[in-house]
């Protein structure tokens, strides 16, 4: 293909405005190749125009680079004073604080942010240095602010980053959620489209928090799980997989009384390369390779690691059954610890997680009798459950603070569980005894996830549109019970692109399309009388679902 006019003239549009001397450089080469012929360069070209990198409740994330369909100093400069537009019009001159992490162009768009606020008249407060996201989440509601953003894309690959965006006020530093969403993308929309980023009014007048802020924090989440006894001795292994976690949770560690954990020297300071995984998530096979054998070699009873920004958690213990004696615990395994601890503290509110987690938290909820909500997933949705007192989504993600921080927060989840963990060691007990307790208690869950991967989207809607055109009566041989079409909304629940088949004997399938990748997700639960129980009557329901998804692909 060859590059048409419009594009071209787009594509100048946008390099007459960048700030960035590498976009543009990178822009540059590429409308020269273009210009002369190039079908490549004008392909890259499309692809980089072909719409905008979109602004929804996740704010914005994708690849760094230039052009409309990039992150990159242009656009971060027209959702900061679209943001800033949202605001002014719901008060005056309200205060928005900026958090950045170790991501490459982190602080370039922090700043950027801070100075275009402060152009618009907002008070505008940078955080001291690369922090935690949960640190900027708990900073929105220590300073009083109306909103706050954070510089990050969690675990995604290097050369990615985002901007989420957080409500302060009767949101409670919440992550936005609709209408919020759509009236501050369309005051972006509207930016871009009358005002080059150079015109828009920029001020160095903003201030940079306190290390109060810093403290106030580390105090705040000390205090949720103050080391017991049985925490002497404790013999653990940390990373921070190449992120921000590890300056702030030492000294929360240090606080909250506990031994110092042997860390993952390789994985221990911020490197927004992340040059030791492929993938920088704790999901990802091979993430926590160095963990283990770290572990391996300090004799460890725990490892304990967070993602590059510090809002997951996961947890790996020994076991002499897998290959390598470690493996490391399912989301929903340590969400429904979490979630049991949570409720043996609580003095009533609720229980809340995603409705693609275990089932196994409403159990909790209703031994205690405590009320349970299942929500979209995201924690947006989450933190927002009524009276909430703990919450969780089988990705990692944990709330069991929300008086501090109404996100998920891998810090002060990986404090309880220390707490937890530490607790039972005292009673010479370890995590898989509570696992096994837990199971006697409240039943024996087990979880799955199917993944299709496709190379075109109109199978996963071709799919979506089969079960719900088809409401199978049953999946293999086990009855269905009840279908939910999520697309209405159902209960509580808005609207969503979502199906839910309850089976008979206390089984579950939710199918849903990947809100980030070419993916159709199948998300299995099972609850049996032992949990060899629970693994065989998880096996069998990944097959049929398996085989239903192939027979409607």
């Amino acid at each position: 293909m060859s590059a048409d006019e419009g594009l071209l003239a787009r594509a100048q549009a946008w390099l007459a405005q960048d700030p960035d001397a590498e976009t543009r450089l990178e822009l540059e080469e590429l409308l020269l190749r273009a210009e002369t012929g190039d079908e490549d360069a004008a392909a890259d070209l499309a692809r980089r125009f072909d719409g905008r990198l979109e602004f929804g409740t996740a704010g914005l994330r994708g690849e760094l680079g230039a052009g409309s369909a990039r992150m990159n100093r242009v656009l971060v400069a027209q959702a900061a004073a679209g943001l800033a537009a949202y605001l002014l019009e719901h008060g005056a001159e309200p205060t928005v604080v900026i958090g950045y992490d170790g991501r490459r162009n982190s602080h370039v768009f922090a700043v950027d942010s801070a100075e275009i606020f402060a152009g618009a008249g907002l008070r505008a407060i940078l955080m001291p240095r690369l922090l935690p996201t949960p640190v900027l989440a708990f900073a929105v509601r220590e300073l009083d602010a109306a909103a706050g953003v954070m510089v990050t894309a969690s675990h995604n690959p290097p050369n990615d980053n985002g901007y989420k965006v957080y409500l302060g006020g009767a949101d409670e530093g919440s992550q936005i959620v609709p209408p919020a969403d759509a009236e501050i993308a369309a005051h972006i929309e509207r930016i871009a489209a009358t005002t080059t980023v150079d015109a828009l009014p920029r001020s160095v007048g903003y201030s940079t928090a306190a290390e109060e802020v810093v403290d106030a924090y580390i105090a705040a989440t000390a205090s949720v799980a103050p080391a017991p006894a049985g925490a002497a001795g404790l013999r653990w292994v940390y990373t921070a997989m190449h992120g921000v976690g590890w300056e702030t949770f030492r000294a929360i560690v240090d606080r909250a009384g506990y031994p110092a954990p042997v860390t993952v020297t390789a994985q221990i300071e911020p490197d927004g390369t992340f040059p030791t995984v492929a993938f920088p998530n704790p999901e990802e096979p091979g993430a926590l390779d160095l963990a283990y054998e770290t572990a391996r070699e300090s004799g460890a009873e725990l490892i304990i690691a967070n993602d590059p920004d510090a809002d997951r958690l996961a947890v790996a213990i020994p076991d002499a059954s897998v290959e390598g004696g470690w493996r490391r615990l399912t989301g929903n395994e340590v969400g429904l610890l979490l979630g049991w601890r949570g409720a043996r503290l609580a003095d009533g509110g609720s229980l809340a997680c995603s409705l693609v987690s275990s089932p196994g938290l409403e159990a909790v909820a209703r031994h205690y009798g405590l009320d349970f909500h299942a929500t979209l997933t995201g924690f947006k949705w989450i933190s927002r459950a009524p009276g909430i007192r703990f919450g969780f989504e089988e990705a990692l993600g944990y709330l069991v603070n929300p008086d501090t921080v109404r996100d998920k927060d891998g810090v002060s989840a990986a404090i309880a569980f220390l707490g937890m963990v530490t607790a039972a060691r005292g009673e010479g007990r370890t995590v898989a005894d509570l696992l096994a307790e837990f199971g006697d208690t409240f039943g024996h869950f087990a979880s799955d996830q199917i993944s299709l991967r496709v190379d075109d989207l109109s199978i996963i809607g071709r799919i979506m549109a089969g079960l719900r055109e088809r409401r199978p009566s049953s999946v293999g041989d086990i009855e269905v019970e009840q279908f939910d079409d999520l697309a209405e909304g159902s209960g509580d629940l808005p609207p969503g692109d979502v199906v839910r088949l309850f089976l008979a004997g206390g089984s579950r399938v939710v199918v849903r399309p990947s809100g980030t990748e070419p993916k159709l997700k199948a998300y299995l639960d099972v609850r049996g009388d032992t949990a060899e129980d629970a693994r065989e009557r998880l096996a069998t329901l990944r097959a049929d679902v398996a085989a239903l998804l192939d027979e409607l692909r």
